[in-house]
């Protein structure tokens, strides 16, 4: 008689499975997004945060448990040394269906084409405004040209799909959505508009003045272009919409105007370690303690992993009319 071994899996204690992790492998980033960081921000010291061989260890132990989605995030993830090296060796473990990521693309010009040798499937490129003075006001250091650059850089290597996230404010960049749309559209890119997270104190705007919902961005673009839902899915919380006659996709995570938690099938390890079960809530479990008191014992590091699924919330709680109850920025969570 045939043994059926059951492959591992996480569940949580509301039946969703998780097979999709996030990992941040550094708190630090060339650019100062506005709804990211403080201008001046205090970066991790180097001890405190988890070594490229532990971020290997952990990505192996949630992939022998049925993850099959890892997508690297930072900070900005490619201005840490030995990155590429990481990807590498994240793109042969076995069992692991997509390694994608997540970048400001000011780095895609130089490593674009190693990225797609690494084994990265897919780009997420976060691209606010198409104004060179807005994107600088906005991101306080970047530079849209060498942005726009790189994106043209991975077009030419051929990358699975690209995709544009850009998080729409009020009075801000609200105006330009069908101009980011178009420019999706002229370079067959996916593009996403992504609700503010209240994550940290930010001074340079009152988050609930400069929210701009899913549902009014939706309605600026059905007045130019005929979109048409659809149930296609990437592991992550966007829903879809094709733009009829072009290849893009249009996404929309929202997580205020349409949560999405019933169907989360995610959680994020930050650079510090922490295994962060939602990201609008502090639950999280120290997983570099593990690994740094009880080396080489991957069983005891794999069940502190099932057992973290326990205590995964229901629902996160994010409120944009109040102070942020996560004190914590989206650099050091992983965007």
């Amino acid at each position: 008689m045939t043994k059926f071994v059951t492959a591992p899996t996480l569940i949580d204690r509301f039946g969703r499975t998780v097979d999709y992790l996030r990992i941040s492998i550094t708190d630090r980033c060339d650019f100062r997004c506005v709804y990211c960081m403080a201008e001046e921000m205090t970066f991790l010291p180097r001890a405190q945060i988890l070594s490229l061989e532990e971020i290997f260890i952990l990505a192996q132990a949630f992939v022998e448990l049925g993850v099959k989605k890892i997508r690297i995030t930072g900070g900005e993830p490619l201005v840490r040394k030995g990155a590429l090296e990481l990807l590498t060796k994240l793109g042969h473990l076995k069992g692991l269906s997509e390694l994608v990521i997540t970048t400001n693309g000011s780095q895609l010009v130089s490593m674009a084409k190693d990225l797609k040798a690494a084994g990265v499937k897919r780009i997420n490129i976060s691209l606010d405004t198409l104004n060179i003075e807005k994107f600088k006001e906005i991101t306080r250091t970047g530079d849209l040209k060498q942005v726009l650059k790189g994106i043209q850089v991975a077009k030419a290597v051929g990358f699975e799909r690209i995709k544009i996230n850009a998080v729409i404010l009020k009075n801000r960049n609200h105006l330009e959505v069908n101009d980011l749309v178009q420019f999706a559209i002229n370079n067959e890119l996916d593009i996403s508009f992504i609700e503010e997270m209240p994550l940290g104190i930010v001074s340079q705007h009152d988050r609930a003045e400069a929210y701009y919902s899913s549902d009014l961005i939706l309605k600026d673009i059905t007045r130019k272009y005929n979109l048409v839902p659809t149930l296609e899915k990437t592991g992550g919380p966007s829903t879809y919409h094709q733009l009829l006659g072009t290849k893009s996709r249009v996404g929309f995570i929202s997580p205020h105007s349409h949560n999405f938690c019933s169907q989360c099938n995610r959680v994020r390890l930050t650079v510090e370690g922490r295994l962060l079960l939602c990201l609008g809530n502090e639950h999280s479990v120290d997983l570099k303690a593990v690994l740094r008191e009880h080396p080489n014992d991957m069983a005891l590091l794999k069940q502190t992993i099932i057992d973290a699924m326990l205590i995964k919330p229901e629902t996160h709680e994010f409120n944009i009319n109040e102070q942020p109850v996560i004190l914590r920025y989206m650099n050091m969570t992983g965007g």
